[in-house]
């Protein structure tokens, strides 16, 4: 397989039907069945004690198995989460950008797993690991 979507025309979509986080997330790296994404960390995705939240973990995690996803079968909006499972193994560096390291373990035709680990930007070791299921629509 080989893709379908550039990062520049993902990075485009989401800007345009997730307006609410645009500018949040960059696309640093698309290869087949695997993504690189950065989250800015800025202080809204911060909690009390200054670590990085859980729900922006999640978005982070979940973002990336999606451009992977749209990355390879190309544009599927409604291509959806339907399972997510993170270990959240370490606390991430304050105030640093979180980098998700992405792949798709399978894309079938209706069903897609991806793992990420994420790790604080020029950190070593992952802060967490994700497993996600995404639903992909079926053809007509």
């Amino acid at each position: 397989m080989s893709l379908k979507m550039t990062a520049e025309e993902i990075a485009g979509y989401l800007a345009e039907v997730f307006p609410q986080v645009d500018g949040q997330f960059t696309i640093e790296e698309l290869g087949e069945m695997r993504v690189r994404v950065r989250l800015h960390v800025d202080e809204a995705h911060l909690r009390p004690g200054g670590t990085v939240s859980g729900p922006s973990v999640f978005a982070l995690a979940d973002v990336s198995v999606y451009i992977a996803i749209l990355g390879m079968i190309g544009l599927e909006g409604m291509t959806v989460t339907t399972n997510c499972s993170i270990d959240f193994m370490r606390k991430p560096a304050s105030n640093t950008d979180l980098i998700a390291e992405c792949r798709l373990l399978k894309l079938g035709r209706v069903l897609a797993v991806g793992e990420v680990l994420i790790f604080s930007d020029g950190g070593e070791h992952p802060v967490a690991r994700a497993s996600l299921t995404y639903s992909i629509p079926p053809k007509d």
